[in-house]
């Protein structure tokens, strides 16, 4: 080892360099760590390199396979780097594994083709570079990214994607009020039309009124768990759009707590919004209490945000770690308070899906629609069916 340590951590430097083009958030503090790790253990076995590095470069379990593809391409294939790399890297000697298919996002990572090394929102702040999308993409490319799946994208796809996501056009339905004002036609208001007294009546000055309009607030909850975070940070820059043409819209995040970040995605740049949301955010793609975020919204939330004019639009899988019938009472709850319930779920891009869950069994029955939110097509449909005049009678 004693001639090795310097071809060592110039090569780890390019493994962990991998690791953050495919989207892993590692700071230089971990890669002086993952040096010394690796030092310690040595490199003639496999296993004890992997565990190392893993045990230092990893900080969250959903980069998991994204780790294990890019050893097993990295340190099984010495070759596989040559064009970015003038040293020879060392091979590992262990089990004969095959190595796992790779994600597009590493591909692209081990390929060397993207320029810059993109970071996730919460830990960069705002860029003054925008994200520019191919303007000589043709009709079949634009379609094929529109209907492409959020997990299965790469890098650049994905980044194309939340651009187009954050153009998104939401139009909302005004919905009748209470309160009404007078109108050039519309029902007769007698009470005022004889204020204007008898000779105003010759003249036709009868006084006309209607009910007033307004639009509905919406309430977005999303699920930001392990298993939604590409979801929801997609579908966060859809709802920056939409919060940012409409003024009546309050959003939650929910994972093991329930954070607001309305103020955060007021923010003019989507950029900006999403740093500012991650700052709140302590709980990133960890575990997931649908049931205990519902109960806290309807204790503290509910009866503030919701009434016969607004609409929950929710994002997520169903996957619950929570009790199913304390979930399915807080659902209930939920519907009581709004008019409609939109319940968002990736699950659904799947061909014969079934609500097999306890968690989505319990949400079902209190849920107005049932849409799937996994490609941008989805979240069009999603826009067209909040411009709807909403059918649903209010629950008071």
């Amino acid at each position: 080892m004693s001639n090795k340590p310097g071809m060592v951590a110039d090569n780890l430097v390019h493994f962990v360099r991998i690791l953050r083009a495919a989207g892993l958030s590692i700071g230089p503090q971990r890669s002086v760590l993952a040096t010394q790790a690796l030092l310690a253990v040595g490199i003639d076995r496999r296993d004890q390199v992997h565990a190392a590095l893993a045990s230092v470069l990893l900080t969250r379990h959903e980069d998991q396979r994204i780790f294990d593809m890019a050893f097993a391409a990295f340190w099984r294939d010495p070759k596989l780097l040559e064009r970015m790399m003038y040293l020879t890297l060392p091979k590992v000697v262990g089990r004969g594994e095959a190595p796992p298919s790779r994600t597009k996002r590493l591909d692209e990572a081990l390929a060397g083709t993207r320029k810059p090394d993109i970071k996730r929102s919460q830990d960069l702040g705002p860029t003054n570079e925008p994200i520019e999308i191919d303007a000589i993409m043709t009709f079949s490319d634009r379609e094929r990214l529109q209907a492409m799946d959020f997990e299965a994208m790469n890098t650049q796809e994905y980044a194309q994607a939340k651009h187009a996501a954050a153009q998104s056009r939401i139009i909302l339905q005004p919905l009748p009020t209470r309160r009404i004002q007078r109108a050039r036609r519309g029902k007769l208001n007698l009470h005022d039309s004889l204020r204007v007294g008898a000779q105003g009546l010759w003249r036709d000055e009868l006084v006309y009124s209607k009910l007033r309009t307004e639009l509905p607030r919406v309430v977005v909850l999303c699920d930001i768990s392990g298993s939604m975070e590409r979801y929801a940070r997609l579908f966060l820059h859809w709802v920056h759009a939409l919060a940012r043409q409409h003024p009546r819209v309050e959003v939650f995040t929910m994972g093991t707590r329930l954070t607001q970040v309305t103020t955060a995605l007021r923010a003019r740049d989507v950029d900006q919004a999403m740093f500012m949301a991650g700052r709140q955010v302590k709980d990133w793609s960890g575990g997931t209490r649908l049931a205990g975020c519902m109960q806290e919204f309807n204790h503290l939330w509910a009866r503030r945000l919701l009434s016969s004019r607004s609409v929950v639009v929710l994002l997520t899988d169903g996957l619950d770690r929570d009790d199913a019938g304390a979930l399915s009472a807080q659902a209930q709850l939920l519907k009581r308070f709004a008019r409609r319930v939109l319940w968002l779920n990736p699950l659904l891009r799947f061909d014969g899906f079934e609500p097999k869950a306890s968690g989505i069994r319990a949400l079902l029955p209190h849920v107005d629609e049932f849409i799937s939110a996994h490609n941008l097509t989805s979240l069009q449909d999603l826009s067209t069916l909040l411009a709807r005049a909403p059918q649903a009678q209010p629950h008071h």
